[in-house]
């Protein structure tokens, strides 16, 4: 678990930097990086994205079924409204808290390092690249939180869940997450932030948060596919 612990600190750190600035920068400029970030996650998506390029099929059904089930359940709503109940807790005004805890959120937990990061860390206690998720996450909170708020210092705590679970879970999970697997699922992760950099930069609603079902579809299409 020192990997994720030390993610999640560093995403506090960073987070509280960021709040320390925002109270300098204009609103204009503020919303020019907000664009920015916006591009570089779009970027980090594309990255992820292509190594999928050979499951395209299977990717495109998991999207969709993935997608299917997000919007029945809405988790979209759920984590917005876990952000609203935060906020109400500990926000002193009506703010983008809610907007910050989801956003930064979604953009720590669906990339491929998290989920590769996490495996690592428990299956052979070796912490590396949650330690170098750690430096980008902190770096990014500093960013997001600059313009996003206090909301994205919360994010830690679903950081620490998803990851922490990941961790205590590997075990079993190893026969699982295949190098197959593991591509479609890095893949499926990275069109979800590449939906989240293109919602930031065009300030157009997409509803990524109801599409992350399609992340955890590998697993079950593989386990189906291993009986015939």
């Amino acid at each position: 678990m020192l990997g994720t612990i030390v993610n999640a600190v560093a995403i506090v750190i960073g987070g509280l930097i960021g709040i320390f600035i925002k109270g300098g920068l204009p609103e204009k400029m503020s919303n020019t990086i907000m664009q920015g970030v916006g591009l570089c996650v779009v970027l980090i998506g594309l990255l992820s994205a292509t190594e999928g390029a050979p499951h395209l099929m299977p990717i495109i059904f998991f999207i969709v079924i993935g997608t299917l089930i997000g919007e029945g359940v809405d988790i979209e709503k759920r984590l917005e409204s876990l952000g609203d109940h935060l906020e109400k807790k500990f926000a002193r005004e009506k703010s983008t808290f809610s907007k910050g805890f989801v956003t930064a959120s979604l953009l720590y937990c669906v990339g491929a390092m998290a989920i590769m990061g996490a495996l690592e860390s428990g299956l052979t206690n070796n912490h590396e690249i949650l330690f170098a998720k750690s430096v980008l996450d902190g770096i990014i909170s500093i960013v997001l939180a600059s313009t996003l708020g206090i909301g994205v210092v919360f994010s830690a705590f679903s950081v620490f869940v998803y990851q922490g679970s990941i961790t205590l879970l590997a075990g079993a999970l190893s026969n699982v997450l295949t190098e197959t697997v593991i591509v479609q699922m890095s893949a499926t992760g990275g069109l979800l932030i590449l939906g989240l950099g293109l919602s930031m930069v065009l300030s157009t609603k997409i509803k990524v948060g109801n599409m992350l079902p399609a992340v955890l579809l590998p697993i079950v299409y593989n386990m189906i596919l291993a009986f015939f």
